[in-house]
């Protein structure tokens, strides 16, 4: 493959961490980043605008680098123009990263209610106005854009975004072969990638759905013709597969198959490194109790123990509690398959009379802004 290129940032193998609230933070991003021997892209978590624009302190943590953090790159929430512009400013007069990402993905109903994430690409004259103000304000930062292909199946929106994309200089689009009405269900449709891919041949397009392996990664690109991948929830508890993916587009080398003692040693490396980054090793093991069943989906584990690893608070109990397993199974068979939230929704929550008019601001007030990051 030719050499994906974000600005001035060369991104080989073509592979990127999707930002995913409450994973992607730095701990996360350091282990993803160390499988892969530094190479690919690693997108923090999302960040809202508003909150950063105030410093709010838990969004100010969120954009915490590690040094061998190159490029850094903050993926940004914003419904509003202004604070969009004023965001994306403060971060290139501060230096506080090397890219920057919008959100036009998110499918959660606090966001799309406010007419955020997936569902603010169906208001046309709105995304011009956001994209513009952040290319604008970027200077060298190179602003990149990741969404869905519409609200639901009558709401298709991700062409007429592409086109506004282009046409307002941002650098690259990463699609979820998705709507938001389908959330994470169902199967994501890799030939709507195909054809963004044709709409917008001026810049990369990367594709996002449905990753579980590197072989899938590889077959996405072979049959779309994108420019790389986006990677979300097929990592989960797995984050060697960004090793996967530099042997399948390098050609070297095999696929980590880990024995259930290597993934203990990650997992107690993960929860470690989480409690370092919030200054509180109790804090760090409950923040990695999530990950727990992620970690250890397929292997032989009995349902008390399994309890027991999802409530630790310490690392010397979740240590202990990892001694009692049978730590010489091998990779279970099927383990690579779908992994984390699954289930679709019927219905897309909406700011009232969202759908009325496709080129007005209707339903974007003066609150839309979230004041939280992170999801």
């Amino acid at each position: 493959m030719t050499q994906l290129q974000i600005g001035p940032h060369a991104v080989q193998p073509p592979v990127v961490l999707a930002p995913m609230a409450g994973i992607t933070n730095a701990p996360f991003r350091t282990l993803c980043r160390e499988f892969s021997g530094g190479k690919g892209l690693f997108v923090s978590e999302m960040i809202t605008t508003r909150a950063l624009v105030e410093r709010n302190e838990k969004t100010m943590q969120l954009i915490h680098f590690d040094e061998t953090e190159k490029p850094r790159s903050i993926q940004l929430y914003g419904v509003d123009p202004d604070t969009v512009g004023k965001a994306v400013r403060m971060i290139a007069e501060e230096d506080l990263a090397d890219h920057i990402d919008l959100n036009f993905g998110c499918p959660v109903p606090k966001v799309t209610r406010k007419g955020g994430g997936s569902a603010l690409p169906y208001k046309r004259h709105l995304l011009r106005s956001i994209l513009r103000e952040a290319v604008s304000n970027a200077g060298e930062l190179p602003v990149t854009m990741k969404m869905r292909k519409g609200i639901d199946d009558d709401h298709i929106t991700y062409l007429d975004a592409g086109r506004i994309a282009v046409e307002e200089g941002v650098t690259a689009i990463a699609l979820h072969g998705r709507t938001a009405a389908q959330h994470y269900g169902g199967t994501a449709d890799w030939d709507a990638i195909a054809r963004l891919k044709e709409a917008v041949p001026e810049i990369p397009v990367l594709g996002n759905g449905d990753i579980w392996s590197a072989d899938d990664a590889l077959r996405m690109v072979r049959e779309t013709g994108c420019d790389g991948v986006v990677v979300g929830r097929g990592c989960l508890g797995r984050p060697w597969l960004f090793g996967d993916l530099v042997a399948a587009f390098e050609g070297t080398g095999t696929y980590a198959r880990p024995t259930l003692k290597e993934v203990a040693a990650v997992m107690l490396r993960h929860a470690t490194l989480l409690g370092e980054w919030l200054g509180d090793e109790a804090r760090g093991v409950i923040d990695f109790r999530k990950h727990v069943a992620w970690y250890t989906k397929g292997f032989s584990i009995g349902s008390e123990l399994r309890k027991k690893l999802a409530i630790a608070s310490s690392l010397d109990e979740l240590d202990a509690l990892m001694s009692e397993l049978d730590l010489d199974q091998p990779w279970p068979a099927g383990a690579d398959g779908p992994r984390g939230r699954t289930s679709g929704r019927n219905r897309v929550v909406l700011p009232d009379g969202w759908l009325d008019d496709p080129y007005d601001r209707a339903g974007v007030t003066a609150d839309a802004e979230l004041d939280t990051s992170g999801g």
